[in-house]
């Protein structure tokens, strides 16, 4: 379908206030993950601990310039404010005027680095060239060595996708909804297809660059992982996830063979991942033109809206760790779904999704990437959802009070991240610590441990801190009363969802 685009009279500034605004439901404005000194006639520098952070009144982060190049969209879906069928104002950026936007920003100190994506300008491809040739100027002409993530756009070809991973520092390929079922209902003109299969060839491309300079394939992970032999990033896990993952599609191959028909999307599983890291047979060139840039250094990453339609919990929890390990994947976020449109599948105007459950996930993820959990330890079919009283990793605690007390003076560092309270810092503290003396809740409390809700689940040289009952019902009363304060702050940061506008910055 191509659009016919008038050229708008909008000034440029007035473009940015539409486009800026546009872009605020795109949630990835992360910590670089890639490391670049300053090059002597080029402006700027990246650091892996991460960009300049400020955030906006609903806790998403805008320390980026965080922009559309244009809110015009081919594309009908249902849940997404620039829809086609919306009568919203409409505007495109040229490559020249997001260039000069970026670098004047970038010299006045308001931003650290450029957020891209866009509506599907009358093709994907058009769109994806158009990005790309707007980061080729930015890289070249206007000598920008500062960090660029990029939105791509499903259904450009492997040529544009590939320019764009050696322009950008971080690649994005929007999965939006979980299943294939809720992509077809709410984002018809969108196949897990067309979003794998870019995924699957940007992991490829990454996999074979990190192997072309002597690193492993795999992206860096925390080094405590090191430590996780259950974790979803160790090796056993690794091994797991491709047995079962070989024995899915030979089970769908069987299945397809007996009526001649190939195997359908459901035989083959949600995330038919590619095990691409043992696939990289043919190492990419390590440039692109003259730029001699690595592909995609800070890796890819993906975003899911949640509450549009009715996946639990665990599905999406599922879905994240298929991610993580199908495509290596540097982040997943999550986006709680906004009422914006009116429309019979979706909830009604006056039911946004509550981002405490968007927090949970979150708290989820995390347990997932640095705490040597995995999906189906958290929660199951027989329990879908998180417990919106207490966090994930307590709820766990309270399940399975049967592996505590945990001894700390003995406790191996895995174990002690299993407990409440006691995160990789403070863990790795008190590994550190008890080499050289014993240890008391006093110190444990210097060391970072959180002993409000550790406590319940710790001794010390055999001795508890207080004289607790380690009983379900009676930790889970005490937990919900230390937790009622940060509830309702993320209950009611939903009656004050805004992003920053141009004015915080002086502008306009």
């Amino acid at each position: 379908m191509n659009i016919e685009i008038k050229n708008s009279n909008y000034t440029t500034q007035e473009k940015l206030q539409i486009l800026a605004d546009a872009a605020k439901y795109d949630v990835a404005c992360t910590s670089s993950g890639s490391s670049r000194r300053g090059k002597k006639g080029e402006l700027g520098n990246t650091e892996a601990c991460g960009i300049c952070h400020s955030f906006a009144a609903d806790g998403r982060c805008i320390s980026l310039l965080k922009i559309l190049m244009t809110n015009h969209c081919a594309y009908d879906c249902k849940y997404c404010i620039n829809r086609a069928s919306n009568d919203v104002k409409r505007a495109t950026f040229t490559p020249e005027e997001i260039c000069e936007l970026t670098v004047e920003f970038y010299r006045r100190n308001y931003i650290e680095g450029l957020f891209l994506s866009s509506g599907v300008l009358k093709n994907p491809a058009y769109t994806m060239e158009k990005m790309c040739e707007t980061l080729l100027l930015l890289r070249t002409k206007y000598h920008f060595n500062g960090y660029i993530h990029v939105k791509t756009i499903p259904g450009a070809s492997d040529e544009l996708l590939a320019a764009a991973g050696y322009l950008a520092d971080r690649i994005s390929v929007n999965l939006e909804l979980p299943t294939e079922e809720s992509l077809r209902t709410l984002a018809p003109n969108k196949t897990m297809k067309t979003i794998l299969n870019p995924m699957g060839k940007v992991q490829n491309t990454i996999a074979a660059h990190r192997m072309a300079i002597g690193k492993t394939a795999y992206m860096e992970r925390s080094r405590g992982n090191q430590l996780l032999n259950n974790g979803i990033f160790s090796e056993i896990s690794k091994r797991n996830y491709r047995e079962t993952l070989e024995e899915k599609k030979k089970m769908a191959r069987l299945a397809g063979g007996k009526n001649g028909s190939l195997p359908s999307q459901k035989e083959m599983g949600t995330l038919d991942g590619i095990l691409t890291w043992d696939n990289a047979y043919q190492l990419a060139p390590h440039d692109m033109s003259s730029l001699k840039r690595r592909f995609a250094p800070a890796g890819q990453s993906t975003q899911m809206i949640i509450g549009a339609t009715g996946e639990s919990d665990y599905t999406l929890l599922q879905t994240t760790q298929q991610l993580y390990q199908g495509f290596d994947l540097k982040r997943v976020f999550y986006s709680a779904y906004i009422p914006l449109n009116e429309d019979d599948a979706l909830p009604g105007l006056g039911t946004p999704t509550p981002l405490l459950r968007e927090h949970r996930l979150y708290q989820a993820d995390w347990l997932l990437r640095f705490y040597g959990f995995q999906a189906g330890e958290l929660l199951s079919e027989e329990k879908p959802d998180f417990n919106e009283l207490i966090d994930p990793k307590c709820d766990w605690a309270l399940r399975h009070l049967e592996q505590f007390p945990v001894e700390i003076e003995t406790a191996s560092y895995a174990r002690l991240l299993r407990v409440p309270g006691i995160g990789p810092k403070s863990a790795s503290r008190i590994t550190h610590a008890r080499r050289y003396g014993r240890l008391d809740f006093a110190s444990l409390k210097k060391m970072g441990v959180v002993l409000k809700r550790a406590h319940y689940f710790i001794t010390c040289g055999g001795k508890q801190m207080y004289h607790t009952p380690v009983e379900a019902s009676y930790i889970t009363r005490q937990l919900v009363s230390v937790d009622k304060k940060d509830v309702w702050n993320i209950e009611h940061s939903n009656e004050s969802y805004v992003q920053l506008s141009l004015a915080d910055f002086g502008i306009g």
